[in-house]
This record gives C-alpha cells, sequence and structure tokens, in this order.
C-alpha cells in the first residue's frame, strides 16, 4: 500500500481509505469488523472514514449505527493509535439530527464532536468534516449556480473554524477537512485561518469518479497549491462503472437495485459513457472497477480514494486497484471517451 500525507500535517494516510457508509443498514456489525479486520491488516489502509449520518439512506431508525459499529471493533481491537480515524458533522436538512439543529453553531458543533466520540469509543478524532455547505451553493449533484439569498441563520464561518478550533485545542479533533465544497469555500476558510490564526483545511471530500471529473475544474488547483488534498467518494459512481447495471441489469443487493432514488449516475450520457468506459477496460483486459479506481488513485492531487463495499469479495477487488497502473494507451482511451461525455453525473 502507498502512503501519502494528509495536507500538511506530517501524518501518512494509505491511498486507499476504508468508506463505511453501508455499515449498519446494507452490513451487519460482523460483516463490518471483517471488513475492517481485513482492511487495516494484510491490506495496509490505515484511513477509515465515517460520519454521524451513515448509514445511507439517511433514517432516524439507522443514524449512528455506523460509529457505533466502528466504535465497537476499536474496543475490541485494542488499538487506536496506528489508525487515522474521520468522521463528519451533519449539515441542514435531516430532521432526525440533534431535533433539526445541525447549522454549524458553537454548540451543535460541541454537541456533534463529543457525540461521535462517545460512539466511536475514542478520545479523539483524526479528521473532523463538515459534510456539507450550510449557504446556498451547488453540490449533491447541482452544476449551475443557484440564485437565491443564504438562509437568515447561516452561521457564519468565523464562528465555525473558531468552535474547531477550540475542539483542536482541547485535544478532541486533530485536523479540519471539508466535504461537498467549492473552490470560494474551500479559499474562504483557507483565508479565514490564515488572517485569525485558525485551524487549516487540510483535505476536502468531494465526488471524483470517471462519470464526474468536476473537481478538476478549480479545486484540483487549490488541492495543489494550498496542500489541501481530494478525499475522492465515489469513485465508481455508486458501482455503475463496476459495468453491473449496464443492460438495465439491477443485481439483487446492489445499491440502486435497493434505493432507485440513487439515479444520480444513471442518466443517458452517464450509460452511454460507462458502456465505452467498460468495454475500453476489457479490451485491454482489465477489470472496470479497477480500471476505474486506478484513474482516481492516479491524479496528482488526491490524497485518498475512499473505497466501499458490501462485500468481501467487493473490497478485495477494490484494494487490489492500488497495484494497478494504467497504460497510456488506456488513458488516452479514458481521455477519448471523456472528450465524447464529459462529465455526464456532475
Amino acid at each position: 500500500m502507498d502512503y501519502r500525507e494528509l495536507g500538511n500535517t506530517g501524518i501518512q494516510v494509505s491511498k486507499l481509505c476504508l468508506g463505511t457508509m453501508t455499515w449498519g443498514r446494507q452490513n451487519t456489525e460482523a460483516e463490518a469488523f471483517e471488513q475492517l479486520d481485513h482492511a487495516t491488516g494484510e491490506a495496509g489502509i490505515n484511513f477509515i472514514d465515517t460520519a454521524e449520518l451513515y448509514p445511507v439512506p439517511p433514517e432516524a431508525e439507522t443514524f449512528t449505527a455506523t460509529e457505533t459499529i466502528i466504535g465497537n471493533w476499536l474496543a475490541r481491537r485494542g488499538r487506536r493509535d496506528d489508525l487515522v480515524l474521520a468522521s463528519k458533522i451533519a449539515g441542514p436538512g435531516p430532521d432526525h439530527i440533534r431535533g433539526g439543529h445541525t447549522r454549524y453553531t458553537r454548540q451543535t458543533l460541541t454537541d456533534a464532536i463529543d457525540g461521535s466520540l462517545k460512539r466511536l469509543q475514542t478520545d479523539y478524532l483524526d479528521l473532523y468534516q463538515l459534510h456539507w455547505p450550510e449557504r446556498n451553493t451547488n453540490f449533491f449533484g447541482e452544476l449551475g449556480y443557484p440564485e437565491g439569498e443564504d438562509p437568515a441563520d447561516c452561521t457564519a464561518f468565523e464562528e465555525t473554524l473558531r468552535a474547531l478550533g477550540d475542539a483542536v485545542a482541547a485535544g478532541k479533533i486533530r485536523y479540519v477537512g471539508l466535504s461537498n465544497e467549492t473552490p470560494w469555500g474551500v479559499m474562504r476558510y483557507l483565508e479565514l485561518a490564515e488572517r485569525e490564526g485558525l485551524p487549516r483545511v487540510v483535505s476536502v471530500q468531494n465526488p471524483y469518479n470517471l462519470l464526474n471529473r468536476t473537481y478538476e475544474v478549480g479545486l484540483a488547483e487549490v488541492s495543489l497549491r494550498e496542500k489541501a488534498g481530494l478525499l475522492a467518494y465515489s469513485p465508481l459512481a455508486f458501482g455503475v462503472l463496476s459495468g453491473k447495471y449496464i443492460d438495465g441489469a439491477r443485481p439483487e443487493g446492489a445499491r440502486i437495485s435497493l434505493f432507485p432514488r440513487f439515479d444520480r449516475y444513471m442518466g443517458e450520457q452517464a450509460r452511454m459513457a460507462t458502456e465505452e468506459y467498460v468495454a475500453l477496460a476489457h479490451a485491454h483486459d482489465l477489470d472496470p472497477a479497477q480500471m476505474a479506481l486506478a484513474y482516481v488513485n492516479s491524479r496528482p492531487f488526491l490524497t485518498s480514494n475512499i473505497i466501499g463495499a458490501t462485500s468481501m469479495e467487493q473490497l478485495r477487488n477494490n484494494i487490489a486497484s492500488h497495484e494497478l497502473t494504467l497504460s497510456d494507451e488506456v488513458m488516452e482511451g479514458i481521455e477519448a471517451i471523456h472528450t465524447r461525455y464529459p462529465n455526464p453525473s456532475p
């Protein structure tokens, strides 16, 4: 396994990060333990990402189940300091989280951090992230900038960052990251941190895959110049890039089979692009999922690629992508397809 520095923190994280959003819904605790044992053992992964919101789809009945499972595993494992553990506070929207109190205020951040620490059975988090922006902006598949004023109760960036700084000073979290952010948002937090002596953003967790390379426009430069690298989520586009949904197939137990509303990567342009990416992989005797992951792994602005799986077979297959280097011919083929179908699923 290769390792890369998380921002300028000195912390080395594995090129592949273990995602956890299916645990407690699609995966049982026993299955999650098996994934954790394998990933952090022989596979060499030291980076685990979760969120108070998980599992997904987010529902009141399963809220916090994923963190609880990880906490139980950490308690059984008996070691913590050789892992890099990341979690997130949920943003505005879900009424079942703290009775709808999900703004990034000092009190809400304190409550959320303390809750995650208790469930995870740990004294500290290595990375704590804001799951999505409070303000009116484009994320979760919105490409065009939405018009309209920010909510009246939108928390000032300074209050949020000062509260996170106090959590750092208290030893509850070590570093701060963003998620589903825009170039303006990342730079605004970085500017504030530099001016006020507050914690710098060290990572940005956004979607990035062969069907959605919008991170390259603006944010890639920010990542490289500001040492706030990408933590890529949905690198297989909800599994679409594995090719398992081609020709309308709906495998039993697969995410989109279970939850059809997750159709972000299922549009007509995305379908045609996926067929071409899968054909390209097969033409070069490559596994389509591994090819898609290897492309993400190769990006210079990437810190870590967040892989998720519901079976050990999927997990092993995904982990094997870290050993794959794509040939010039394959890379040229990918770029040719991207030119024909640029970002069909932003």
